[in-house]
């Protein structure tokens, strides 16, 4: 019960490191992350090129890649743009 109240009594951004420290491969970031490497790689994009083309910094796209720290919506419709996809988010209820 201890451990559920901690739990509870975080907010969401501690959660959300909790989940990137954790590398919960099946979370949302995660698999983000290892889309825009995928998509850039098939269209023969370096981390730099795929930088320019979205208005950020090749060290902003490999900190995304490697699932440093979690995008800004805004970031990744940038990134989508630039990559010619589109960005779908979903809600789902959460399994019991």
């Amino acid at each position: 019960m201890a451990a559920r109240a901690r739990t509870e009594a975080k907010g969401p951004v501690e959660r959300l490191h909790e989940r990137i420290i954790a590398g919960d491969r099946g979370w949302f970031f995660a698999r983000i992350a290892d889309r825009v490497a995928e998509e850039r790689i098939a269209q023969g994009l370096s981390q730099r090129q795929l930088a320019e083309l979205c208005g950020t910094t090749q060290s902003a796209i490999a900190r995304l890649e490697r699932g440093g720290r979690p995008p800004r919506i805004d970031t990744l419709l940038r990134i989508a743009d630039a990559l010619d996809c589109e960005l779908v988010v979903e809600l789902e209820p959460r399994k019991r």
